[in-house]
């Protein structure tokens, strides 16, 4: 199976020249569709004054602006329910999502019959490169009604020809006896539900989780099943292997997934969506090759509803190759963070999933549960850096351990930082996505 099974041979092995030639032609379908159909993006093209004869080939796509996620909120503030970037009739809409973001506030997604057709196919095609076949029985434990991935991934499950169980949040309780009853051997979740539902199993149950027989875990929705310390963790709870994907509530559900060599999620989806990686700070596109440390930007390609071009979606990656033993060649990459999270400490920048990642290396005297404290909102901190972290034994036993994971913390993300260890358990479990960051001021109030 490895190496030489895919859903969409063609489009999985295809070459960079074929990729290209393929994206210029869709871009430039997607571009008339643009000038002519949307009203938001008429205006912002005449204001960045580029016109539709200006992109010739895919280098061209730099010529023209971005798209931020405000611009989409106030476009459907002034314009309900879906913005003035709506490109298709209302009528022909059959789905609408939603996602709350930073501010809590709801942005709304449309699709139409034909959008819904290319998310269930790109998202089938991550969840086969994941390892999801057939013979699988898939427990879908995450959102499933306004969540951009909860209908797809049912479409796209079944579509696989899988038995898709919608467990949804907060079932831990039934996850527990449905799982074993009904032989279910996949899970798709995020990896912090995975570390809190392991936890759940061992208290409520007294069994070890590996004893419910589930063998691949997919998750996704936020960075750490990519992490190499969390990813072991995971694996040895469960005695299953885990794989992480990534996608974007305004663009498509999964767009990145690992294959079963888990080094880095490759790009699934070149004839749905182009993929750029920018500097964040001065906006210019980035090579995709190895090493290079960016922001993703995505342009919707055969997009009806509402197309995007240039969006920036505020993930911090990693690219780590193009070419893989799998024989995709879909370039890798990882997810570092979202700039949205991102801390600045002495001028340096600190995601805390890196933060994470330091602590977790140091498993099994530590957990990999950490939490950092912030006397303000942010971005910036005053150092040292001040991180609870839970350790497996006493911590006051552990003095040698706190001074260790200060300097490693010192070494990779070059800040000062203050460890306090607390008892395995005393940290929060999340059900959906965790929670690394806690402010205290907003305890005060």
């Amino acid at each position: 199976m490895r190496g030489h099974d895919y859903l969409d041979r063609e489009i999985e092995t295809a070459t960079l020249k074929a990729i290209q030639k393929l994206q210029e032609a869709e871009l430039a379908r997607q571009l008339d569709y643009l000038f002519s159909r949307s009203l938001f993006y008429q205006d912002k093209f005449r204001s960045a004054g580029v016109r539709r004869k200006d992109f010739r080939k895919l280098g061209d796509l730099a010529r023209f602006p971005f798209t931020s996620k405000q611009e989409l909120r106030e476009s459907q503030t002034a314009h309900p329910p879906l913005g003035r970037h709506i490109a298709a009739d209302w009528r022909n809409v059959i789905r609408v999502h939603s996602s709350t973001g930073t501010t809590g506030k709801p942005s709304f997604v449309g699709i139409t019959r034909r959008d819904a057709r290319m998310w269930t196919r790109l998202t089938a095609r991550s969840f086969y490169t994941q390892g999801c076949r057939k013979t699988d029985t898939v427990v879908h434990a995450a959102g499933l009604t306004l969540f951009v991935a909860g209908l797809t991934s049912k479409d796209a499950i079944e579509s696989i020809g899988a038995v898709f169980v919608p467990l949804g949040t907060g079932a831990s309780e039934k996850a527990l006896t449905m799982i074993p009853f009904l032989g279910a051997n996949a899970m798709h979740c995020t990896p912090s539900y995975a570390s809190y539902f392991a936890d759940y199993v061992r208290r409520e149950a007294a069994i070890e989780p590996r004893e419910l027989g589930l063998k691949k875990l997919f998750c996704g929705a936020e960075p750490g099943a990519g992490i190499p310390a969390v990813r072991t963790k995971l694996q040895e709870d469960f005695g299953a292997r885990v794989t992480e994907g990534l996608g974007n509530a305004d663009m498509a559900p999964i767009i990145f997934s690992e294959c079963p060599e888990q080094a880095g999620m490759h790009f699934n989806g070149p004839d749905f969506v182009v993929a750029e990686v920018i500097d964040p700070d001065t906006e210019e596109s980035l090579p995709i090759e190895a090493g290079v440390t960016g922001e993703l930007v995505y342009t919707s390609l055969q997009r009806e509803c509402v197309p995007l071009l240039r969006f920036r979606t505020r993930d911090r990656v990693t690219v780590l190759g193009t070419s893989c033993p799998c024989g995709r060649t879909g370039f890798r990459l990882r997810c570092v963070g979202r700039t949205d999270d991102m801390l600045i400490v002495l001028g340096v920048n600190v995601f805390p999933s890196a933060v994470r990642d330091v602590v977790s290396g140091f498993h099994p005297r530590t957990t990999g549960e950490i939490q950092i404290l912030l006397e303000g909102p942010g971005p910036k901190v005053v150092p040292p850096l001040r991180v609870v972290a839970e350790c497996s034994g006493p911590p006051s036993a552990n003095d040698e351990l706190k001074d260790e994971i200060e300097r490693k913390i010192r070494a990779t993300l070059v800040v000062p930082a203050s460890v306090e260890l607390v008892p395995a358990g005393t940290l929060p479990r999340y059900e959906m996505k965790g929670q690394l960051v806690r402010q205290l001021s907003r305890d005060k109030v």
